[in-house]
């Protein structure tokens, strides 16, 4: 019923979307192509389709070879225009995702800029010796044509089952996905048959120019936020796990953890929450009330992040917090075609970044 009531407003949305980008296709708006690989990694729909840990798989890919940027609008950060991240950050200086790529990544550079054309220009003029730029959540950032572009969608919300907001998740119409080079569908699980990727193609009808690959999600160890109250190494059995977490779909953590425990207790905030003094106490509280020795409490890589903001930072660091990083990979199938996709770009254009540092 809801749905049903939002549907004309998804019209009109949908409607302004069709516009926009026919005047971005027809060039009466104007965009910005770059001498050098860009590649974007974006959705459809709003959030959780796996962006950040697919554009750490591509630095993997390419960082030991390529001097390798990343550019990303900084999502709710509080701070404006274009900077440089670091280690020092902090995530609302310049967002969560880009202060978790730059503690992870040190042969990288990260920056935040909301404005991605003048953020690529900025790079180029500081750092002319930039290889490639990485962009991340920029699909519908049009003023910005990239080289490749990468399109994300979650395997239990395919693009082509939802609809545009606000009755659906959908930025812009089914319809945009032709812009994408690649489409890879995300958090599929380790193991799947030829007929469920015919099942996928069936669906999201993909044009003749465009691969599909699938990718699933690897969980990392758990590990302490504060490694001087962390004894229980050797931990033979969890009774309990505490999970709160503020991003868009915890369900695939969920159902990791789920394996790993008796029981699970999942406290769920908006996606890139910025945790406040309630927040943590009511955490604690939660934490207390298990009557069980044998718990323990998680939160994401991403969640941590926020946790370290100077604010409440006191508050967190004695409690006994892990964080679960994650990795994507590809299934055998695709891997290789993936990579081999990615660098053949590179190496075809990579001559266009000197070309750019002569003309600079």
């Amino acid at each position: 019923m809801r749905k049903l009531f939002l549907y004309p407003f998804s019209l009109i949305y949908g409607l302004i979307m069709i516009i926009r980008n026919w005047l971005y296709d027809k060039n009466i708006f104007k965009f910005k192509e770059f001498d050098i690989p860009v590649i974007s990694v974006g959705n459809l729909s709003v959030g959780g389709t796996g962006k950040t840990p697919h554009i750490e798989y591509l630095v993997r890919l390419l960082s030991d070879k390529y001097n390798v940027a990343t550019l990303s609008r900084g999502y709710k950060r509080k701070t404006r225009g274009f900077l440089q991240a670091s280690a020092n950050s902090t995530a609302t200086e310049v967002g969560d995702e880009p202060l978790q790529i730059v503690n992870k990544f040190k042969n990288i550079k990260v920056f935040v800029d909301e404005n991605r054309k003048h953020g690529i220009k900025e790079i180029l003029h500081r750092f002319p010796e930039t290889d490639i730029i990485l962009l991340d959540d920029a699909f519908q950032h049009r003023a910005v044509k990239p080289g490749l572009s990468i399109l994300l969608t979650d395997y239990f919300h395919l693009y082509s089952n939802d609809y545009i907001l606000p009755s659906g998740n959908l930025r812009e119409p089914r319809r945009g996905a032709k812009r994408a080079d690649i489409i890879v569908v995300t958090k599929t699980g380790r193991v799947y048959s030829p007929i469920v990727h015919k099942q996928l193609v069936d669906s999201l009808k993909p044009q003749v120019h465009q691969n599909i690959y699938l990718s699933y999600i690897r969980y990392g160890m758990l590990t302490p936020v504060n490694l001087q109250i962390y004894q229980d190494k050797k931990r033979r059995t969890t009774n309990t796990i505490l999970l709160f977490s503020g991003i868009a779909n915890p369900y695939p953590l969920e159902h990791h953890l789920k394996k790993q425990c008796s029981e699970l207790i999942s406290v769920t905030f908006p996606d890139h929450h910025q945790y406040n003094a309630s927040d943590i106490e009511m955490i604690n509280q939660k934490w207390n009330n298990i009557y069980t020795r044998n718990k323990i409490l998680v939160t994401t890589e991403k969640d941590y992040m926020r946790l370290k903001n100077p604010e409440i930072w006191e508050l967190v660091v004695n409690l006994p917090i892990h964080y679960i990083s994650i990795e994507v990979d590809f299934h055998n199938g695709g891997k290789n075609f993936f990579d081999r996709q990615i660098l053949d770009y590179v190496e075809k254009n990579k001559g266009n970044s000197r070309i750019h540092s002569n003309q600079n």
